[in-house]
């Protein structure tokens, strides 16, 4: 490769993510640009070095060994321009990821953070579980998400900070017709015997599925078998209508139709949410979402465990780290 005198800093974004997704059509969504423009920028970078980064066929797209010595350099030079960018006070639009549309606390904390500094963009992203979003801030691809920060891998914590932000209230989706709908409030006993979804199967999602576990423990309550992955609130229905299976979810849990939502109590179990974030990173969005997390946690006792709340040791741990 020649080393030009000057290098696009978008010739080179375009060239890093094309190599993270090796597909020039995710890139474009990524970049949200048009897939024509992306590849005439990954072109015009290959000209500029005098070397081919990509081998393209109809099939695949790959890194040549050219690309493959750039990328490391490339990332490096991109997050050098992003601080240089954020210490000037011009910033990239902040990715934050709330999960699911209708989940309600990321949602509010995205809210009042807007608010609170609304000179930035704050975009929300939804990847579905901080299993898989946190994959995509250690990449860059995303910066902010929300979750069980304990329920992810030791390789996965160890690139990521957080912020204990909630303590929600478990609930369970009951279809319309189960016997345990008539009741307000469902006890947790009474699910004994029941096969209880909870995301088994979809890697997206592991830190619940793993958190039900610890919940089910010793009280006779099943995780429910794998079924397809359902994605829109109208797949999820009809999938769960077929199987007839409680769901675990959470009370602010946005509602379904022919399906009813019951909290769960004696005891009232909690799903710890926190605030997740790449080491490292350096954006005035993320001071203004833990500004908002911390102010409406205050206001509303979300850090606030209810007597004889129930959380798993794991969980407990990582709630009570300053």
């Amino acid at each position: 490769m020649s080393a030009p005198a000057h290098l696009d800093p978008r010739l080179l974004r375009a060239f890093v993510t094309v190599a993270e997704e090796l597909h020039f059509t995710r890139a474009a969504l990524r970049l949200y640009v048009a897939q024509q423009a992306l590849s005439r920028d990954v072109r015009r970078l290959e000209r500029e070095l005098g070397s081919e980064l990509f081998v393209r066929t109809t099939r695949q797209v790959t890194l040549t060994p050219d690309g493959e010595r750039l990328l490391p350099y490339a990332r490096r030079a991109l997050a050098a321009q992003d601080d240089l960018l954020a210490a000037a006070g011009r910033t990239r639009p902040l990715l934050v990821d709330l999960n699911s549309p209708g989940l309600a606390t990321g949602r509010r904390v995205l809210h009042r953070a807007r608010e609170i500094d609304p000179g930035h963009e704050l975009m929300a992203r939804y990847e579905s579980g901080l299993t898989w979003a946190a994959g995509e801030l250690i990449a860059g691809r995303l910066d902010v998400s929300f979750g069980r920060f304990a329920g992810l891998p030791a390789a996965l914590k160890a690139g990521l900070d957080q912020q204990p932000v909630r303590y929600e209230p478990m609930a369970v989706i009951l279809p319309e017709g189960h016997p345990l709908a008539a009741l307000a409030e469902v006890p947790l006993d009474a699910l004994a015997g029941e096969e209880v979804y909870a995301g088994a199967g979809n890697a997206r999602t592991r830190e619940w599925t793993g958190l039900a576990e610890l919940l089910f423990e010793g009280r006779g309550i099943d995780v429910a078998s794998p079924v397809p992955l359902a994605v829109g609130e109208e797949e999820f229905q009809r999938i769960m209508a077929r199987t007839g299976n409680p769901v675990l979810a959470v009370v602010d849990f946005p509602p379904l139709p022919s399906m009813v939502l019951r909290p769960l109590v004696d005891p009232v179990p909690l799903s710890p949410v926190s605030l997740v974030w790449r080491k490292g990173l350096i954006h005035p969005g993320l001071g203004a979402l833990r500004r908002a997390a911390a102010d409406i946690a205050a206001e509303e006792g979300w850090l606030l465990r209810p007597a004889g709340g129930w959380v798993s040791d794991s969980d407990l741990d990582v709630m009570s780290s300053p």
